[in-house]
């Protein structure tokens, strides 16, 4: 099927995500990828700087992965994964292992982001619960924070207009303000009355950078005394390294800038080089522990039909190769240094303000373009307008920002760059 035979009665057919039925700016049909570039039907090239919503490090149709995957698929192409196991997932489980904490002894693996945050919850709830400690319910999270869209990982993010039509079906949880340089003082108080309540049980965060809140960052510093102080109190501390993790801070893991280690760390996203869907739940063997038993009761009940699919667990270990190459480490080095620069153009226009970088993410607020947010009118005007200029860039309201694959080009860059100070100029 071609362009021409894709009619807009079959692109209806589709509903898409955070998308009104009504959709203003339509669906372009993407014939093909490579690298940090996407392919229309109609001939347009638009560079990914957003590593579509995130997942894609490595470069789109990456040819590592997909052989990886293509020779799995002849040998295995899934089993159903209570009661069996196979080399990928293992392999894999190995290789999580050599890049988190050293106390860290258990892997499970789910669906996606979302589902890597259900898991955590659950296990941080069943593991005071196995101990015989049912009245440690309280969670902790960070005001602004966006865990996902199922609907434990919905009732520990922001509640916003991506949640209101489930405020009454969300659990309720303590609120703790984002942490600054001008309010941490009255937010580490804050965190010393939270967590020396009996019935706290964990607390959870995006270590550094909130990506969905509008690429809100804070320091090593604030995040290491936030969990010292939970852990001292034996308080679980999840770390949501969905967006954050696999260098896009500049570190394998956000939380390897901190000494402190979180019990358990969520993972996703670029886990599989953008190829196919993957959460993963790790945890230490502090957590572990309160599951060691025959007992089906102190087992965690979780599952889903795909867990642990052979294929992806393949495109995973190929990424993670490719991850830990030196070839690798040198492009997120150079997409930072590439951003350094940029951010020094950015500091001489009157009309950009909040410029934040971090690792291969770089973000800065308009002024006059309302507040950050999917529904600002701000992304009726931007988002257009970078796309026509073959440019996917999708702001968070008056936020901008870039987050490319690592193997874009220095000139593929510098034409996003340029095409940012066009409409800056213009403005």
């Amino acid at each position: 099927m071609n362009s021409a035979e894709i009619t807009q009665t079959d692109k209806d057919l589709i509903w898409h995500p955070f998308t009104p039925l009504v959709n203003p700016f339509g669906h372009i049909p993407i014939k093909s990828a490579k690298g940090a570039k996407l392919f229309t039907h109609e001939g347009q090239t638009i560079i990914d700087a957003v590593s579509s919503w995130w997942v894609n490090i490595h470069g789109h149709a990456n040819e590592q992965i997909a052989d990886a995957i293509h020779k799995q698929a002849l040998e295995l192409e899934h089993v159903i994964f209570a009661g069996f196991t196979h080399e990928p997932a293992v392999r894999l489980a190995k290789n999580l292992m050599t890049i988190l904490p050293d106390n860290y002894s258990k892997i499970f693996f789910s669906d996606n982001g979302s589902t890597s945050i259900e898991v955590a919850l659950k296990m941080a709830f069943q593991y005071w619960y196995n101990q015989g400690k049912e009245h440690k319910t309280k969670i902790i999270a960070l005001d602004g924070a966006y865990h996902g869209d199922t609907f434990g990982s919905m009732s520990v993010s922001e509640r916003s207009g991506f949640t209101r039509p489930f405020f009454p079906f969300l659990f309720d949880i303590e609120s703790l303000d984002f942490p600054t340089e001008e309010n941490f003082d009255k937010v580490l108080a804050h965190f010393d009355e939270l967590t020396n309540d009996e019935a706290c049980a964990a607390f959870i965060f995006e270590p550094l950078v909130q990506g969905a809140g509008g690429m809100r960052m804070y320091s090593p510093e604030m995040l290491q005394q936030l969990i010292s102080l939970a852990q001292s109190r034996g308080v679980i501390c999840i770390a949501d390294e969905v967006m954050t993790g696999w260098g896009r801070t500049g570190t394998t893991f956000a939380c390897d800038q901190i000494e402190a280690s979180p019990d358990i760390t969520c993972i996703s996203k670029g886990i599989t080089g953008g190829a196919l869907p993957l959460g993963i739940t790790a945890c230490n063997s502090k957590i572990e522990a309160a599951f060691q038993s025959e007992e089906l009761s102190k087992a965690l009940l979780h599952g889903h039909s795909y867990t642990g699919n052979p294929m992806i667990c393949a495109a995973a270990n190929a990424s993670f190769e490719i991850f830990e190459s030196p070839e690798c480490k040198n492009n997120i080095q150079r997409v930072h240094n590439k951003h350094l620069k940029f951010v020094e153009q950015l500091k001489t226009f009157d009309k950009v303000e909040n410029i934040r970088l971090q690792g291969t993410i770089v973000a800065f607020d308009l002024k006059g373009f309302g507040e950050t947010g999917y529904d600002s009118d701000a992304r009726k005007k931007i988002y257009p307008y970078f796309l026509e200029r073959g440019v996917l860039i999708r702001p968070l309201g008056n936020v901008i920002y870039l987050l490319p694959p690592y193997v874009i080009t220095d000139d593929e860059l510098d034409l996003v760059y340029e095409t940012l100070l066009e409409f800056l100029r213009n403005e």
